[in-house]
């Protein structure tokens, strides 16, 4: 298989990592893993079933297996998760608990108080940890700068095509297909969000978690005709002073819920370990 010739006569071992689902991140991931960074091993990929994957091809690019045990006798030094809310909740204290770094992609998922407390639990047990990308966005590291030196409040406003929005509980509060302006479909709290829009408010709850907090970060989700990309705005002041940024986000092709650069940066959690210089 493609990713068992990798390792050269001669070189440094590879750093070796694993994924947890097989949808449209996963299958970027896969992509530049084995086109872009040889010092990279990829294991293998957990997926709930072969023939669940986003794309086939992926099954003829890396080892697959739906079971948590086979994965993890792979020996990935760290896992990336990509398979949602649930695949979180079914994997993720486990791969902790096996003493197994995990790069969380579904961190809203973490807006459950017993989720959180499970994960922070497996990860004491295994003497591992759980890193949390910036995904979409971009400035987290200032945001949680911005904590230590007195950061009182946190704003967070998305704003994506209407047809990001279908399939998410906005369909029940509002006709989307009779949207015609940018329209609010959510204001609240962003663990109000990220409960309620699991596929569109990881940015939110990243936000809160380098912020100030699930219950605290104030969130307005729009749903826009006029958007060709998924935007998203953060502002945040306190003792430290204030600042406000904007990212403007190509969806995935296949995925308008989830912006191309969420991929990136999880890609860029599994590569980075293996970099001499760290940012």
């Amino acid at each position: 298989m493609p990713f068992e010739k990798r390792q050269r006569s001669g070189s440094p071992a590879p750093f070796t990592v694993g994924l947890i689902g097989g949808g449209s991140i996963a299958c970027v991931i896969v992509r530049e893993l084995l086109e872009h960074h040889p010092q990279i091993r990829l294991a293998g990929v957990l997926v709930h079933g072969e023939s669940r994957t986003k794309d086939r091809r992926l099954a003829e690019s890396v080892r697959l297996t739906s079971s948590l045990r086979e994965f993890l006798s792979w020996g990935p030094a760290l896992v990336a998760e990509c398979a949602g809310h649930a695949g979180l909740a079914e994997c993720g204290a486990a791969v902790l608990e096996h003493g197994t770094d995990l790069v969380v992609a579904s961190v809203g998922a973490l807006a459950d108080p017993a989720l959180e407390n499970a994960l922070r639990a497996a990860a004491q047990a295994g003497g591992s940890r759980m890193r949390i990308p910036s995904g979409a966005v971009g400035g987290l590291d200032a945001l949680a700068s911005a904590r230590l030196g007195g950061l009182s409040a946190v704003r967070y406003v998305g704003r994506k095509p209407v047809a990001a929005w279908r399939g998410t509980c906005a369909e029940q509060a509002m006709d989307l297909e009779e949207i015609v302006t940018a329209t609010a479909i959510f204001e609240g709290t962003a663990r109000e969000a990220a409960l309620a829009y699991s596929q569109n408010a990881n940015v939110a709850a990243a936000i809160a978690l380098a912020g100030v907090g699930f219950d605290a970060t104030r969130v307005t989700l729009m749903a826009d005709p006029a958007a060709r990309a998924n935007e998203h705005l953060i502002e945040a002041e306190g003792a430290f002073g204030r600042f406000a940024f904007s990212i403007v986000g190509t969806p995935l092709p296949d995925n308008p819920k989830t912006s191309t650069l969420a991929a990136f940066s999880l890609l860029r959690c599994l590569v980075s370990p293996a970099d001499t210089i760290q940012i």
